[in-house]
């Protein structure tokens, strides 16, 4: 858990709960990749944060990690009526979800799960890109199979929400989502992809998408101090300070990719 510094102990904080990248087989919420940025937005932002330590491949094989991140969701919830100390800090009211990488993946699955209690194999567009990158579309398609052993495949709707039999993103349990995508990233067009389908979805949130051109994977974690990563950050902040919506069901869910 995180917490900025408290300058008016009357005042709730909109909470984050961030679901750390590492193509689910390394990194943790204490690595310092992880542990610094999180610090970082907090400050920033004035909101609390909680990072998920869900368990990690080879060792426990998805869909473990993704059972893991939903029951800690589902905690955060429970704690609302139950851990007076969260409750002196929170907002429950505004409650957010965060992701990069295989944390966006994650949140997805989340999202849509909440409400529950040839796209996939076939590259499309950044991810023929030629790229000295150690985050690959080799690596990215050996991985998949090692983290998931009784996946379906690359087409699994784990991996590929486009893919045939996929639930329908307008059943995701949100009001607002921000999708951040980078121009160098081999997941640019997958980030494009998942805004124009949401779009047309039929969901009833606002989605809006941001590109930060000419930067790579995970540029924010990478050099948190650059230009446009402080652009990223700021507009970041922003989103998670707005006022919820008067209209939408209590303890709804934001995604931010």
């Amino acid at each position: 858990m995180y917490l900025p510094k408290i300058t008016h102990p009357n005042e709730k904080l909109p909470l984050l709960i961030y679901l750390h990248g590492g193509g689910f087989v390394t990194e943790s919420a204490f690595s310092p990749l992880y542990h610094n940025y999180l610090n970082l937005l907090v400050s920033q932002g004035s909101i609390a944060a909680a990072s998920v330590d869900y368990r990690l491949a080879p060792e426990y094989l998805l869909p473990i990690g993704y059972d893991d991140c939903l029951e800690a969701v589902q905690w955060v919830f429970s704690a609302s009526n139950e851990e007076n100390w969260l409750r002196d800090y929170v907002d429950f009211d505004r409650v957010f979800l965060a992701g990069d990488s295989a944390g966006a993946n994650l949140s997805h699955d989340v999202l849509l799960r909440a409400k529950q209690d040839d796209k996939g194999t076939k590259r499309i567009g950044s991810e023929d890109m030629d790229t000295s990158s150690p985050f690959n579309k080799s690596l990215k398609e050996k991985l998949w199979p090692i983290v998931y052993l009784t996946s379906k495949g690359m087409d699994d709707p784990h991996r590929n929400p486009f893919s045939e039999g996929a639930p329908s993103l307008s059943g995701l349990v949100c009001e607002r989502m921000l999708i951040f995508v980078a121009g160098k990233d081999i997941l640019r067009d997958r980030g494009w992809l998942y805004y124009e389908t949401l779009k047309n979805s039929g969901w009833r949130g606002k989605v809006e998408i941001i590109e930060s051109e000419g930067e790579g994977h995970v540029f924010h974690l990478v050099n948190p101090t650059c230009e446009k990563a402080e652009a990223m950050m700021n507009r970041f902040v922003s989103f998670l300070n707005q006022a919820p919506s008067s209209t939408h069901p209590v303890h709804s869910l934001r995604l931010c990719l």
